[in-house]
């Protein structure tokens, strides 16, 4: 076996890992990459990019079927599903390609290709042929699809968000499991390419919504276009020649079969962490099996072990999965001399039609200890001037801020454009602007930005109305 001794090993070459090398080769570190898998981030080939080539598609499909409202007929529409597949394909392969050549400058002396495994706290093993002596190890194992156990070993019709970007044809039917970010884009992207759809989800809970007046909102809009059945649990799959036959029970108990071409789990991803020989570390780990870690600096407890990216789970987002690996490969590197790195406003988009987006504290975590010091303002964009111009006047915002400091400290929404208007908000949390300061920025005319000053203008008011109630942090902000 060989015999290898380093400063910095890095297991993984998705987004987190490829940064932690580089960073920790910036630190004077001598580095190596490890990877057991095919080069290329999940990004790039089964994640954000070719689901937006998905989503591209289907949005050109549905505004020619949608246009006649605007007095405008474009005639019966064709879509070509090999077609829509091909291009797909040929441009994920173009974006997998510019992280290859990435991959392709790193020496190959620095390179090294198996499974890794922890022997020890300070060792690896890789396959059979080496053994890494390392003084420091940084964890960017990514993650997978969550497979549901009633879904296993069925037959070629259950699938993976991962294997629906090697499918040659559009399918003929769909059974969509979860309502996460992946399933409803993956899902409303294939009904509006002709596919029929269905989605099946355990709760009621909808991508990354915490919110409950926007997660009703959210149903509420969704439903009116995709088939959602709520609160049901698969109880079983059976494969019956080329298509799925599917049961799923609904808040009843109440059984139903139908049959799909494919069944695509979407239940969420699981991270890399449970065949990688943890256990010989020391660290400890919750019930996920994840090291306990500080968040600022990824380090793993006060030990020599960082973790970055999809492994840990904190937020397995591409720009917080190189944030995370910047800071674990600057750690590493410099080790025993661990700093906090640079941790961003909390922003996260799903790319459905009308986009969801949260960003900065969101509902859920502004309520934790029982007492609300917060305020909330909202907009609906119904009559939101030019959303209707558009026809696309669907959707809420909720936007909240602190009592007394007025700081404005996050929103959830579901609405036209949500991805950008997640990004100017997120960029205002971030530079921790008072609600007041927000008001004073230019708003142009018309544009959907207005239906954010109107959201931050009832924001405002719920402050001030707060503020002169000696009882505010008691009372039932923004209503």
């Amino acid at each position: 076996m060989n015999k290898l001794d380093v400063d910095v090993a890095v297991i993984g070459t998705g987004t987190a890992g490829m940064t932690a090398y580089r960073a920790a080769k910036a630190q004077g570190a001598r580095t190596v990459v490890i990877e057991s898998g095919v080069y290329g981030t999940t990004c790039a080939r089964v994640g954000c990019m070719p689901s937006k080539l998905l989503i591209a598609a289907s949005e050109a499909a549905h505004a020619m079927q949608h246009s006649a409202p605007f007095g405008v007929h474009a005639g019966e529409v064709r879509i070509d599903g090999p077609a829509v597949m091909e291009r797909v394909k040929r441009e994920r392969d173009r974006f997998v390609g510019f992280v290859l050549e990435g991959v392709d400058n790193i020496p190959d002396e620095d390179k090294l290709r198996g499974h890794a495994r922890f022997t020890g706290p300070r060792t690896l093993v890789v396959d059979g042929h080496t053994e890494i002596q390392a003084a420091r190890i940084v964890i960017a194992t990514g993650s997978t699809p969550l497979r549901l156990p009633q879904l296993e070993n069925v037959g070629p019709g259950i699938v993976t968000s991962d294997d629906v970007f090697y499918w040659d044809d559009l399918p003929r039917s769909v059974a969509v499991i979860g309502t996460g970010v992946i399933g409803l884009e993956l899902g409303q992207a294939l009904h509006r390419l002709g596919v029929r759809v269905k989605f099946y989800a355990r709760g009621g809970s909808i991508a990354h919504i915490t919110d409950p007046e926007v997660l009703r909102a959210a149903g509420r809009v969704l439903n009116e276009e995709l088939d959602i059945q709520f609160q049901s649990k698969v109880v079983r799959a059976v494969q019956e020649g080329d298509e799925v036959a599917l049961t799923v029970s609904d808040a009843m108990g109440k059984e139903n079969t139908e049959r799909f071409q494919y069944v695509l789990m979407a239940a969420g991803r699981t991270p890399n962490v449970h065949d990688i020989g943890l256990e010989h570390t020391g660290l400890e780990r919750g019930e996920d099996g994840i090291p306990h870690f500080d968040a600022r600096t990824m380090q793993c407890g006060n030990s020599h072990i960082f973790i970055a990216g999809d492994a840990n789970n904190e937020r397995p987002l591409l720009h917080d999965a190189a944030d995370h690996g910047k800071i674990a490969g600057d750690n590493a590197g410099r080790y025993p001399d661990v700093r906090p790195g640079l941790r961003r406003t909390p922003i996260a988009v799903a790319f459905t039609e009308p986009n969801i987006a949260t960003l900065g504290k969101n509902y859920r975590s502004l309520c934790e200890g029982g007492r609300r010091k917060f305020a909330i303002g909202k907009v609906s964009f119904e009559n939101q001037g030019r959303s209707r111009v558009m026809l696309q006047n669907k959707g809420m915002l909720r936007v909240y801020g602190e009592y007394g400091t007025r700081l404005f400290l996050g929103a959830e929404m579901i609405g036209p454009r949500a991805e950008h208007l997640a990004h100017t908000l997120s960029w205002a949390a971030q530079m921790r602007l008072t609600v007041d300061q927000m008001l004073e920025m230019p708003f142009y005319h018309p544009v959907i930005e207005e239906g954010v000053r109107t959201a931050l203008r009832d924001l405002a008011h719920c402050l001030t109305e707060g503020e002169s109630d000696t009882d505010a942090a008691d009372s039932e902000p923004g209503t």
